[in-house]
């Protein structure tokens, strides 16, 4: 596990810009995992420069997501399929009909699950996982429990979970109680991962991922026994460790 300390927001998200384009740029077909949230917009906007400014080419690059809410469309302002479009998709050359994300209404919901899985193997499995976490060690929407599901799956959000999310919303109420994700076996299937937290409310589980013991109870705690993890952390998170 390497760790990476930055000093603020605006050297992670370079950080892991700089990463993501080492990845695209040495394998110009590769596979990439994607997340959504706040961490990573400021890399996504990066990225958006790098190719306007010095033409990082994603003409050949196939994305998938980590997750959706459950029952949003699409075109829902508040759905990841949306939020991917505004914030990348629709600002590098990227095609669209290679940048899949799970079908939260679909009619079948454990046969769309079932399909995500076997796309990923079809197109080679991923070779670079770009992680977030929760304030209570969540990856993907992996939420602390007795057991982790190896497989993408429906799961019931934690209400700590909506209540954090729910800024992205009107109201807490307007925060869907489900979603599709990745299981823990489709993260730890990447080849390489790169997680990015900062924050000095990111500390305390940063410490638990970090410290030689892997819990259910705190699901990104398993990528202690991944072979290629990169964690890029600020200043403030590194000064509470």
């Amino acid at each position: 596990m390497n760790i990476i300390v930055v000093k603020n927001y605006e050297e992670l998200s370079e950080q892991g810009a700089s990463i993501i384009a080492r990845e695209v740029k040495t394998n110009p077909n590769a596979v990439l995992g994607l997340a959504t949230g706040s961490t990573p917009l400021g890399t996504y906007r990066k990225l958006v420069c790098m190719h306007k400014e010095e033409g990082l080419d994603f003409s050949s690059i196939t994305t998938f997501n980590l997750d959706e809410y459950y029952g949003l469309a699409p075109n829902h302002e508040q759905s990841y399929a949306y939020f991917m479009r505004r914030n990348l998709f629709n600002h590098v050359n990227i095609q669209l009909k290679n940048t899949y994300i799970p079908n939260g209404i679909a009619a079948d919901i454990l046969e769309e699950c079932k399909r995500y899985d076997e796309l990923i193997e079809e197109k080679g499995g991923i070779d670079l996982q770009l992680l977030g976490i929760g304030a209570n060690g969540h990856i993907g929407f992996n939420e602390p429990s007795e057991e982790l599901l190896i497989g993408t799956h429906l799961v019931d959000l934690a209400e700590n979970t909506i209540k954090a999310n729910s800024r992205f919303f009107h109201s807490v109420e307007e925060v869907p109680k489900q979603a599709v994700t990745m299981g823990i076996g489709s993260i730890m299937k990447a080849k390489k991962i790169l997680l990015l937290a900062c924050g000095e409310n990111k500390a305390k589980i940063i410490s638990k991922i970090i410290d030689g013991k892997c819990s259910t109870k705190v699901p990104a705690s398993i990528l202690q026994i991944h072979p290629q993890v990169t964690i890029v952390i600020d200043k403030e998170i590194n000064d509470q460790l």
